[in-house]
């Protein structure tokens, strides 16, 4: 089936792969985007993050609202223009903290699935076009730590499962789009 404008795109990369960029990119022809940012609101105690999410921005054209939320099944469920969500990765981790994976706090592990399963759905769902993006991880060195083993494990999962729901996939490596789906 050949597919001249997929609703749904999935960007995954390494760090600073590019995968972003290459995500910005794809919606560059429309006017206003919904740029989700999924990631802790930078301040003074991170000057990396803040210098991370300034260059983020700078890149954008000013006509694209950003919208900082983890709520993204709410994003997606709702009519509006295109959407960008960068990325899944700190959605993802953000979503494990407020779930309290973290803290080992009882349940959380059935409110993480339920997150993710309720992204899942809203993704496969949307009728708006959506580009998201995600850290492609698991190809390298092992995790030293239990909490770090586990991160990389749902990230895996969650991709596999977006990827799945997606009409277009590419994965970026140094700055090179490769086509997958």
């Amino acid at each position: 089936m050949l597919l001249r404008r997929p609703r749904r795109v999935f960007v995954l990369g390494g760090a600073r792969s590019g995968k972003s960029s290459y995500a910005e990119q794809l919606l560059t022809g429309e006017r206003t985007v919904d740029y989700v940012a999924c990631g802790a609101r930078p301040d003074d105690d991170d000057p990396e993050w803040a210098d991370r999410v300034a260059l983020h921005r700078e890149r954008r054209p000013a006509s694209w609202r950003t919208v900082e939320t983890l709520d993204l099944p709410d994003v997606l469920d709702r009519s509006g223009p295109p959407v960008l969500v960068d990325c899944l990765t700190t959605w993802l981790a953000g979503t494990m903290d407020e779930c309290g994976v973290w803290a080992e706090t009882p349940g959380a592990d059935g409110r993480l699935a339920a997150a993710v399963d309720g992204l899942v759905t809203a993704w496969s769902g949307t009728r708006r076009r959506v580009v998201a993006v995600s850290n492609e991880v698991g190809s390298g060195i092992v995790p030293a730590t239990p909490s770090g083993r586990r991160f990389r494990d749902e990230l895996g999962v969650l991709n596999t499962r977006v990827a799945a729901h997606s009409q277009r996939v590419w994965l970026v490596t140094a700055g090179l789009p490769q086509r997958l789906r």
